[in-house]
């Protein structure tokens, strides 16, 4: 789906497909099958745009043989979807019985996070529509923060420096660009943007900036102006904004909150918890950790690392931090200058979002990624972008 902002960009909206378990080409093609094209035609668009995530393995494949991408841009173009984007923060497994903090493997200290990564930049740039100005990669913040150490640091530094100089390479080669955006999240070394600043103010804007995941940044607790206006301040450009909803607990103490959240605490994927406090927000690795007995106080607010629907507040009394992502589409689009032009809406936890968390009128994943994307269209619409494709 393609919008027309006021200053002439291109925003194009996709979903991404790492809500799907498939690890092979010839999985990705039947999901998308099942999935996104009914999506297309639930919308009434011409062109889906699919946000792919392609495992390790299929990714070695396509950068070794061009013609198989040949293959695999026909197979979309056919099935009326496009690719200007990809997911490669999940290496592979990502819907293994056990994710956690797996997901953070290889990390950008280890050369595998290299490869993989300008193997899918190559990929990209042969996947995108003729008329696309570029394509972006978004990728893990180095690694998780408790692993992390000074040599792992410079490991991870050089990567970038070889990332970037890999990057500007291609483009030189295929005459337009693939923007790799480091994506902040709790609990890892690049957590917030005042980080992503210091990692990144100083490197090639053209082709290295950040993925903003909206949900990340509500967990943070970071406000989204000021984000944004530190990212532009510095000239680190958002290469994807990744819509996102995160868990809101207005007050933890409340016994009926906790037998709420106790529903979202599930053995797949890592659920961090942040409760308000100045200068810095108090800090959980998992739901279950902050509701055990050493756990968060529970004296503010929590904010939980559940991507949750973002056409439906969940049940009360816990909500959704819905308000974080509008007025981060509000900073982005909302000026005379579009902030992004890709974004992409992520939630990958449909498949392990209790009863309590679902929309009423979603009853399975087609119909809840259409609804989605169709409230991410009155959203953009609403702030004046028009869109171009229906």
């Amino acid at each position: 789906m393609r919008f027309a902002h006021q200053d002439g960009t291109t925003v194009h909206l996709a979903y991404c497909t790492n809500v799907h378990p498939a690890e092979s080409l010839s999985g990705i093609l039947a999901q998308l099958d099942r999935h996104a094209v009914p999506v297309r035609e639930r919308l009434a668009v011409d062109r889906l745009g699919v946000g792919l995530w392609i495992p390790r393995r299929a990714a070695e494949e396509l950068a070794a043989d061009p013609a198989a991408v040949a293959v695999l841009r026909r197979a979309l173009t056919d099935r009326g979807l496009e690719v200007l984007s990809l997911n490669a923060f999940p290496y592979q497994g990502f819907h293994a019985p056990r994710v956690k903090r797996d997901v953070y493997l290889p990390d950008w200290a280890d050369p595998a996070r290299l490869r993989y990564t300008l193997d899918l930049a190559r990929v990209l740039s042969r996947l995108l529509p003729d008329d696309a100005v570029r394509g972006s990669i978004s990728t893990l913040p180095l690694g998780w923060r408790a692993w992390w150490s000074p040599p792992r640091q410079a490991a991870a530094e050089a990567a970038m420096d070889l990332l970037a100089e890999g990057l500007a390479e291609l483009a030189a080669a295929e005459g337009r660009p693939v923007r790799v955006g480091f994506e902040p999240e709790p609990g890892c070394v690049v957590e917030r943007t005042e980080e992503a600043v210091k990692l990144l103010e100083s490197r090639d804007a053209e082709v290295l900036g950040v993925c903003l995941d909206a949900c990340h940044l509500a967990v943070a607790f970071e406000e989204p102006a000021a984000a944004l206006e530190r990212l532009a301040g510095a000239g680190v450009s958002v290469v994807k904004l990744q819509a996102s909803c995160a868990l809101h607990v207005p007050r933890p103490r409340d016994p009926e909150a906790a037998v709420a959240l106790a529903d979202f605490t599930e053995p797949r994927f890592l659920h961090q918890t942040r409760e308000s406090a100045y200068p810095l927000p108090l800090s959980s690795d998992d739901l279950d950790e902050a509701l055990g007995p050493e756990g968060l106080p529970g004296d503010a607010p929590w904010r939980v690392h559940f991507h949750v629907p973002l056409h439906s507040e969940p049940r009360p009394p816990l909500r959704s931090t819905r308000p974080v992502l509008e007025a981060t589409l509000a900073g982005l689009f909302g000026t005379a200058n579009a902030g992004t032009d890709h974004v992409e809406v992520e939630t990958y936890t449909w498949d392990v979002v209790p009863p309590a968390g679902r929309p009423p009128g979603s009853p399975d994943l087609t119909t809840g990624i259409a609804a989605e994307l169709d409230w991410m269209r009155g959203g953009l619409s609403a702030l004046g972008l028009k869109e171009e494709n229906r």
